[in-house]
């Protein structure tokens, strides 16, 4: 049986779970859909894009299946659709309460800060990890469906690494939340980071000299070492869940901590 609290969360955030999962479904869905279409201007499509461009967004091509994944679902727009529902519900579960007035009567309950942290981290990534493997689940039947000829175990890895890059941001925004208490802090410091953070992925990628750049953005442990193409990389998974990881816990330790006045 799950906590109370846990179901109680997703409850209430129901209305929003369906929706960001119906649209990140619709966005696999069309997107993947297309691609046989794609193929009878395949030509016309790779030369409407600057040379620039695709090495900003790190598509080494778009006529190969692999290549029109990474540039339609992996490169820019699938990530920052589930970031924002990341982003978003992660603000949701310490920020939340507390703005609307609602954190004194919740923690009046025989319940201790953290454990009230925990359930309340605990819904969200749940909720947030059914949300991000939706382009997993799609492109598992999508894909031999048009006829993709990509291994279905490289889509499985680049599809784990959204979900991996998800749980990164959303620790990240958990600790921000619960440091500060404030949503709009949240949105703005974690959304910001996200941005900054792929700059520095892509100018690492192009400009010789910067390749450093690339260890610091978490987006390269998501698509940098082209999962697409090379499958598992587990290094690289496993430090955007442990850096999740050790987000989340930070943001506990500092709820249970900070004065909110009960």
């Amino acid at each position: 049986m799950l906590p109370a609290l846990v179901r109680k969360t997703w409850r209430d955030d129901r209305l929003a779970l369906i929706g960001w999962a119906g649209g990140v479904a619709a966005f696999t869905a069309i997107y993947t859909l297309f691609y046989s279409q794609f193929q009878g201007a395949a030509e016309l499509k790779q030369d409407a894009l600057p040379q620039g461009m695709l090495d900003f967004l790190g598509i080494a091509d778009m006529l190969s299946p692999a290549g029109y994944l990474q540039a339609t679902i992996f490169s820019l727009v699938g990530p920052l659709l589930v970031l924002m529902c990341a982003i978003t519900l992660a603000a949701r579960t310490i920020a939340r309460p507390e703005e609307d007035g609602a954190m004194e009567l919740m923690l009046a309950n025989p319940i201790s800060r953290a454990a009230f942290a925990w359930q309340r981290v605990a819904a969200a990534g749940g909720a947030l990890t059914g949300i991000a493997a939706v382009p997993w689940i799609l492109l598992m039947i999508i894909v031999p469906g048009v006829g993709m000829d990509i291994p279905l175990s490289h889509v499985a890895a680049a599809s784990a690494g959204l979900v991996a890059l998800v749980w990164c941001f959303a620790g990240i925004a958990f600790l921000i939340g619960a440091a500060t208490g404030k949503r709009a802090v949240v949105l703005a410091v974690t959304g910001a980071l996200a941005v900054a953070t792929y700059v520095a992925h892509a100018i690492g990628g192009m400009v010789d000299g910067w390749q450093w750049l690339r260890w610091l953005s978490p987006f390269h442990y998501f698509i940098g070492t082209d999962p697409l193409h090379t499958g598992w990389h587990p290094v690289e998974l496993l430090t955007l869940v442990l850096l999740g990881a050790v987000t989340t816990t930070a943001g506990i330790i500092v709820f249970d901590r900070r004065d909110i006045g009960v």
